[in-house]
């Protein structure tokens, strides 16, 4: 297999360092540079990865040498990040939420579409095997008619204060794009439209518990109904001790 040549482009989000870590143990990656628009933050994580500091982005858009990027900027950043990647025709993951919201990330999608480029985003739930199998089964009409579909996705990080510090742009969504909702739920509302298609309604609510981070939302709730009269439920939330991600499919 050869070798892929690629650059982390900011570090703000969660999860760098668990991309670190995923780079840190593919023998058949090489991480050429690291750019951040915190210094501080690029020398941290370039450091882990035995990468030099890009001081200007610029230089990464310019290099030929390098075949995609990791872009875990702050959400508020990357529509100026991901159009000039696609410029410079790289391949490149984006860390979720793509946009602050349907403009820019229309925006976004149109220049990924017309640069011809391999892109990812965050939502990785499609890769995994349950729902793989799950999509394959409603397909085969093994379900019958789909009547109602349930699914979470919370965690804790409000009430175990994930957010105070390195990552409290997260808990803003004047920079992140959305709250503990948008957050996880999207997850969810991602594996639901892959198996069920667009919904032709949706009405959900949030809530604050802690107001630890002000009022940004920390839970909540959707409810989306689908062309076929599936009645799809969701929830997602940083207020759950238990870290639930159930889901329940009922058919016929």
């Amino acid at each position: 297999m050869m070798n892929k040549i690629v650059a982390l482009v900011g570090t703000a989000h969660i999860h760098t360092p668990g991309f670190v870590k995923r780079l840190q143990a593919r023998s058949d990656i090489t991480v050429k540079g690291v750019w951040d628009h915190d210094a501080a933050r690029a020398q941290k994580w370039a450091e882990a990865l035995s990468a030099p500091v890009v001081a200007d982005v610029g230089a990464i858009w310019a290099d030929a040498g390098i075949d995609g990027v990791i872009i875990c900027s702050e959400t508020d950043r990357h529509q100026e990040l991901v159009l000039a990647a696609a410029a410079a025709k790289k391949h490149m993951f984006v860390e979720k939420p793509l946009g602050l919201g349907a403009a820019d990330a229309k925006a976004m999608a149109k220049a990924i579409e017309k640069a011809g480029v391999i892109f990812q985003t965050g939502y990785f739930m499609r890769g995994q095997g349950i729902h793989r199998f799950l999509r394959q089964q409603i397909q085969a009409g093994a379900f019958g008619k789909i009547t109602r579909v349930r699914m979470s996705n919370c965690h804790a990080g409000s009430l175990g204060g994930w957010f105070d510090t390195d990552y409290r742009w997260m808990a803003d969504p004047a920079i992140s794009g959305c709250g503990a909702f948008g957050d996880l739920g999207t997850h969810r509302l991602d594996i639901m439209m892959w198996l069920l298609g667009d919904p032709v309604s949706v009405t959900a609510e949030v809530g604050v518990a802690t107001g630890r981070y002000g009022d940004c939302d920390e839970y909540g709730e959707g409810l989306l109904k689908f062309p076929d009269g599936a009645i799809g439920v969701l929830a997602g939330g940083w207020v759950d001790v238990e870290n639930p991600v159930p889901l329940l499919i009922s058919g016929t």
